[in-house]
């Protein structure tokens, strides 16, 4: 779909889901369930949850037909961006172990990307100046990883390889080919090998080919379906989880989420020289995209100041049909994720949802 069809279906599904969500009661002695019940009232959340230090709160409702109570800490969701940090930890792994360097071309393990000056740590840190392949697809249709880049590269780059930073799917999508080609074993299943096993993220999952449903407990997602933009706002639970691959693709909970992050920042996942570089050689990237001011982005990894001081460590993800934030805080304050059940990535929704962390953080909600 056309980059300005797929914004405007977003903005429409921020503008319309008001009318439907339901009305949650006010708690305004804690600061964390004020704002997940400011998504619900005032900005039209269907449901909205926040879970850390072995604490969950909820607003609104996991089905607005039913009128369930909004699911707990075991719902499986759609972790969006998140993915790309499983990606990146993937690609800092085969570093590590030598079977493949931070500055070599994407190019030796993506054919289409021969003679482009395109390298891993550029893709990583979203600086490579390739265009966004996601508002180019048709959505209706199943494609391949090959396909999709194919849309990407007969777009005009951002910029030159290196010389800004811009957020694009299409980085990641190319680190799953690399991934791919240097592991000999698929990224799907690499990533399972070195993340999902060894932390033991038992309900975090690669959706198989054709799979559109979600397993397991899960909240109802609402939004429009990019394939089918002028039904306008629809239950979009299905959607082709398989196709999203290393840029999106990921299956979990907010308990192996958090797990994820408590996992890779306490050093269980590389060493110590490889966590620093993501976590180090980082962008200026306050204001930009859906980042507040002093915020830095790394290898597939971002860091968000708090009110309290320090800062956190994660990502953050959007589909039309849910918008996941959070990670691990430093100064021991915890780790926390924030879901919500439909698209809450801008204006005062985005607001909300980083307030939510913020305020669980900072109140010590993350710990335990």
């Amino acid at each position: 779909m056309h980059r300005k069809h797929l914004i405007a279906a977003v903005l429409l599904a921020a503008t319309t889901t008001g009318a439907l969500a339901p009305v949650a009661a006010a708690r305004p002695s804690d600061p964390v369930q004020r704002q997940l019940d400011l998504l619900v009232e005032r900005d039209g959340v269907p449901g909205a949850l926040v879970h850390g230090g072995g604490r969950t709160r909820t607003a609104g409702v996991s089905d607005m037909v039913t009128g369930h109570h909004m699911i707990g800490a075991q719902g499986r969701f759609r972790l969006a961006g998140n993915t790309k940090a499983f990606t990146a930890a993937a690609v800092m792994r085969l570093v590590a172990d030598g079977l493949m360097g931070l500055d070599d071309r994407a190019g030796t393990y993506v054919p289409q990307l021969a003679g482009r000056a395109v390298t891993v740590r550029q893709l990583l840190k979203q600086t490579s100046g390739l265009p966004e392949y996601v508002s180019l697809v048709d959505w209706s249709r199943a494609g391949t990883p090959q396909e999709y880049l194919a849309l990407a590269l007969g777009a005009e780059p951002a910029f030159e390889p290196g010389a800004d930073w811009g957020y694009s799917d299409t980085n990641y999508l190319v680190l799953g080919m690399v991934i791919d080609r240097a592991s000999g074993v698929g990224f799907r299943t690499y990533v399972e090998r070195t993340i999902l096993r060894p932390l033991h993220l038992d309900d975090t999952y690669w959706p198989a080919p054709g799979e559109s449903v979600l397993r397991g407990p899960h909240a109802r997602n609402y939004g429009v379906n990019p394939a089918l933009p002028e039904a306008g706002v629809v239950d979009v639970t299905k959607l082709p989880g398989y196709e999203f691959g290393a840029s999106g693709g990921l299956v979990s909970t907010p308990g192996d989420l958090n797990a994820f992050w408590n996992g890779l920042f306490g050093g269980r996942l590389l060493p110590a020289w490889a966590l620093r570089l993501m976590t180090r050689d980082t962008t200026d990237v306050g204001g930009r995209d859906v980042y507040p001011a002093g915020s830095r982005y790394g290898y597939g990894v971002a860091s968000v100041p708090l009110s309290c001081g320090g800062v956190y460590w994660g990502h953050g993800g959007d589909l039309p049909g849910d918008s996941v934030a959070g990670g691990r805080a430093t100064g021991g304050r915890g780790t926390v994720t924030v879901y919500t059940t439909t698209w809450a990535g801008g204006g005062e929704s985005l607001g909300h949802v980083q307030g939510a962390v913020d305020a669980a953080l900072c109140a010590g909600g993350g710990r335990g």
